[in-house]
C-alpha cells in the first residue's frame, strides 16, 4: 500500500494518539509475520480512529464487512458498551480462526460474533427489523457498492459507515484496473447520494465517513 500521507508525519500522528492495549500489539505483530496479505491490517491509528467514532456515535450494534484478522473489530469491541454487539463478515476461513482465537483472549470478545461466508448473503439473510448504528465497510472493492445499498436500509438515522482504502493508494486519481474503477465508483455513488452526507479524509489509504440523513 502505496503511503498517502508521509511516514513520518503518520509516526508524529500515532506518537500523539492514546495507545492500544498488549493483545492488539500482539495481533499486528502475528498478522506481519504470519499473513502475506498483512499489508490489509487498518493499523493502530486508524484502530484508533474507529474506536473513538463508535464511541461519539454512541453506537451498541456494529457491522463489519472483512474481519481479516480481527484487529479492527477487537478496537470497535473496546469501544462497544457491555451491552453492545458487533457482528462481522469473513469469507476466509483462516483468517475468521486467527480473529477468533484472539477474540476469545480479550475481555471484549464475548461482544464479537463472527458471521462466516459471502457477506452480500449474509447481509441478504437479515431480518428487515435489524438495524445497526455503525458499519465498517473493509472487503473486495468491486463489491463496495453492493455492500453499500445492501446495508443502508439496515443503518439508522444518523448512522455512521466508514468505508476504508477510498483512495486506493492514489490509483482513484488515475484508475487502471478493474479495482481502481470499482473504488472510483463508489466513491461518486456515495457523493451523489442525496440519502447520506460524507467527508473523506486522507487517513492512511482513504477513509470515507458516511452519515445516513
Amino acid at each position: 500500500m502505496k503511503a498517502i500521507v508521509p511516514r513520518k508525519i503518520e509516526e508524529y500522528c500515532l506518537r500523539h494518539t492514546s495507545a492500544h492495549d498488549k493483545l492488539l500489539r500482539e495481533l499486528e505483530r502475528y498478522t506481519q509475520r504470519h499473513c502475506a496479505d498483512a499489508q490489509m491490517l487498518i493499523g493502530p491509528h486508524e484502530g484508533a480512529l474507529l474506536a473513538m467514532l463508535v464511541r461519539l456515535t454512541q453506537a451498541r450494534h456494529v457491522l463489519e464487512i472483512g474481519t481479516f484478522t480481527g484487529y479492527s473489530a477487537l478496537c470497535m469491541a473496546e469501544a462497544l458498551p457491555e451491552v453492545g454487539e458487533l457482528t462481522t463478515c469473513e469469507i476466509k476461513p483462516e483468517h475468521a480462526e486467527i480473529a477468533q482465537s484472539f477474540f476469545a483472549r480479550s475481555p471484549h470478545g464475548d461482544k464479537i460474533k463472527i458471521r462466516p461466508g459471502a457477506a452480500l448473503e449474509a447481509l441478504a439473510s437479515l431480518p428487515r427489523s435489524t438495524k445497526f448504528d455503525f458499519v465498517f465497510l473493509d472487503a473486495d472493492k468491486e463489491n463496495y457498492v453492493n455492500y453499500y445499498e445492501a446495508v443502508l436500509p439496515h443503518l439508522r438515522p444518523g448512522g455512521l459507515i466508514v468505508a476504508d482504502n477510498v483512495l486506493w493508494s492514489g490509483r482513484v486519481l488515475a484508475p487502471k484496473s478493474k479495482t481502481d474503477r470499482a473504488v472510483v465508483a463508489f466513491n461518486k455513488h456515495v457523493y451523489r447520494d442525496p440519502r447520506v452526507e460524507c467527508v473523506m479524509l486522507p487517513v492512511r489509504d482513504g477513509v470515507s465517513l458516511i452519515r445516513k440523513r
